[in-house]
């Protein structure tokens, strides 16, 4: 109340408006501690920490349903060690997927699609309460849950992080094709025989100098400050940012742009069209509900496009000339087919999110329907693709503060929706055209990191064909003393017949 009155309704709509604001910065901007300390300590500590604070927050709530009158201020402490607990075991859970190799974007796409889709969890509990099992048992079991999560954290995972796939420490097993040169005395004929040797890649055996550059910077060396400020990263930032305003400004008017569709906008509308836009408000919100389920079932599309052909690849830590049979296929190279599916990944995305953001300009309340289903499809497709992107690309110890920095950068930059949301309101009379327009423009920046990627990737194809021009000239230098040195042994034993009498059909001379 201000001044023995309350509040209008636009005021405090703009009250819940920056309330939800808030939150949404404040549980994106936790992510960049957190990812921080996972890659110093390991996800381990933080999961386990963060199940205990879970299981709490849950068992607190159920004590408090006893006696509400007394246990109520429970309510506030438990809501804290609930949200914290409830990041820290989401974050955690991204790391899981380097277990998984050449499908490791997939899996990392449905945790992701997971826990988008999470929200419709809450309509099953309010079923099963409607049912009439106790609310103090159902938070109870839910307590009982959690702590079925801090016991499989601590019986199963390992004290430290999972190593990606292209981690030396991935395989504990590495076969190499060696080629062993032996002569003949006699004759003098030259004989190259392939040796397959198993070394442990786990043991104690130290690399080979000429590898130990190569492998320390490309897994443990790599500064973090590199990561941050290369081009991938930075416009990686801008297209997450701007994503992040649009889709939160979305879920955040959502209800009064349905509402403006039903009234458009007629301050002086009969109670009738006051009391329709308010069903078809509550009608359609609880659809856009329910579909927060579609993140589940359509995240592991975009993760499949992440890691399509990368089972065709060759290692990135093997030696192409050394571990490598002549007879072999050859191979796509890992790291151009890790950018070619991430552009093809971001652009689709984008594509979907433009599509979006012309559907919503549309006065049609049916049409919107298709703009809820873009909008969930587009929510968890972008953060599946700058998850998959980040693992590919970068260190695996980096994963965390990247993940992190780019969330709380882009968490920042959405807190723009508030004076968005006020304008909608005040100067342009509830009318989110203008806004969406402004919005749509701004939406087409994210086509520049799949355009980035186009010529990164396009730099690296280059790179490529010069190596291996070089390598196959180099091949040719190589074979070419031995195919001279065969050529001589042949002619000297066919001057030795010819002293001994024989000619080269062994006939006598």
């Amino acid at each position: 109340m201000e001044n023995g009155g309350w509040r209008s309704c636009v005021e405090q709509e703009e009250v819940l408006n920056l309330g939800f604001t808030i939150g949404s910065f404040l549980l994106s901007a936790a992510t960049l501690p957190l990812g921080i300390l996972m890659d110093r300590y390991g996800p381990r500590p933080l999961r386990l920490i963060g199940s205990s604070c879970f299981a709490a927050s849950c068992a607190m709530i159920a004590a408090a349903a006893y006696d509400p009158e007394v246990l109520s201020g429970l309510i506030f402490l438990a809501v804290s060690f609930n949200g914290f607990g409830g990041i820290c075991l989401t974050f955690t859970s991204l790391t899981l997927p380097n277990m998984f190799g050449n499908v490791r974007s997939t899996i990392l796409s449905l945790m992701i699609g997971s826990y988008a889709s999470s929200a419709v969890t809450f309509p099953g509990v309010k079923l099963i309460y409607d049912l009439g099992v106790s609310f103090r048992v159902i938070m109870w079991v839910w307590s009982g849950m959690a702590c079925t999560v801090f016991m499989n954290c601590f019986l199963n995972w390992p004290a430290e992080s999972f190593p990606a796939p292209e981690d030396i420490r991935y395989t504990s097993k590495k076969v190499k094709l060696s080629g062993l040169v032996t002569e003949d005395k006699m004759t003098g004929d030259r004989y190259v025989t392939h040796v397959a040797v198993m070394e442990d890649m786990m043991g104690p055996k130290q690399p080979e100098p000429e590898q130990t550059d190569t492998q320390s910077t490309t897994q443990g060396s790599v500064p973090l400050c590199h990561s941050v400020c290369s081009p991938i990263f930075l416009w990686s930032i801008i297209t997450m940012a701007m994503t992040q305003l649009r889709l939160i400004f979305f879920m955040g008017a959502m209800n009064k742009m349905l509402e403006f569709l039903v009234t458009h906008g007629n301050p002086n509308h009969s109670e009738e069209l006051q009391k329709e836009g308010e069903e078809q408000v509550g009608f359609y919100s609880s659809i856009f509900g329910t579909m927060q389920l579609l993140c589940l079932l359509t995240c592991p599309l975009i993760g499949y496009i992440m890691d399509w052909r990368l089972k065709d690849c060759e290692d990135e830590n093997a030696n192409t000339q050394t571990e490598k049979s002549q007879s072999d296929a050859p191979k796509r190279d890992r790291k151009i087919q890790k950018l070619t599916n991430a552009m093809r990944a971001f652009t689709f995305t984008n594509l979907l999110l433009v599509t979006f953001g012309i559907i919503s300009m549309f006065d049609n309340l049916h049409l919107q329907l298709v703009s809820f289903v873009l909008h969930t499809i587009v929510r968890g497709f972008i953060h599946s693709c700058c998850g998959g992107l980040y693992a590919a690309v970068y260190p695996a110890n980096h994963f965390g503060t990247l993940t992190g920095l780019q969330s709380m950068v882009s968490a920042a930059f959405a807190l723009l929706q508030q004076p968005l949301f006020i304008l909608m309101l005040g100067h342009l009379s509830g009318d989110p055209y203008w806004i969406n327009l402004v919005l749509l423009i701004f939406s087409l920046a994210g086509f520049l990191l799949p355009g980035y990627l186009f010529y990164h990737r396009r730099n690296l194809i280059r790179a490529k064909a010069e190596r291996d021009r070089l390598a196959a000239s180099q091949s040719i230098k190589e074979t070419t003393p031995l195919t001279q040195s065969d050529s001589g042994t042949a002619k000297s034993q066919a001057k030795g017949h010819a002293a001994n009498g024989y000619s080269s059909n062994g006939h006598t001379v």
